[in-house]
């Protein structure tokens, strides 16, 4: 494969990560709704759901750590669940936004775009000289 075609690759492949990553960050969110909707687990179909979308949030998140390095793509996973939660939590259930909690919000928002704009191409794998990962 020539260098070009292997820079596309690797290209190509960050993409779907940096996408599944988000849609892991979606579950996130979900599984932090839904653990609080269902009471302690004590109601069935919120407990599912909970239960589904973390099965979800793991899978992509695991999909994703195949491409991008585990300490941005954790961060970046923490951060969007973190703030959607903030987000869909003070919109669905009515919880407080205060002052405090919004620079807050605006911070790990900024972190994690500064995290994706900073992440670096991947190192190559064990085994795998630099030239072949170019």
């Amino acid at each position: 494969m020539d260098r070009y075609r292997r820079r596309q690759t690797i290209r190509t492949d960050r993409a779907t990560a940096w996408c599944a990553l988000l849609v892991a960050a979606v579950f996130e969110v979900v599984f932090a709704l839904g653990t609080a909707a269902s009471e302690g687990f004590s109601k069935l179909t919120a407990s599912m759901i909970t239960v589904a979308a973390a099965a979800g949030a793991i899978f992509f998140l695991s999909f994703a750590l195949k491409t991008l390095e585990v300490g941005i793509g954790y961060t970046v996973w923490t951060g969007i669940g973190s703030a959607g939660t903030v987000v869909f939590g003070a919109l669905l259930l009515g919880q407080s936004v205060t002052l405090l909690k919004g620079i807050y919000f605006v911070a790990i928002v900024g972190g994690v775009i500064g995290l994706k704009l900073t992440s670096a191409d991947p190192a190559p794998h064990p085994g795998q000289s630099s030239a072949e990962s170019a």
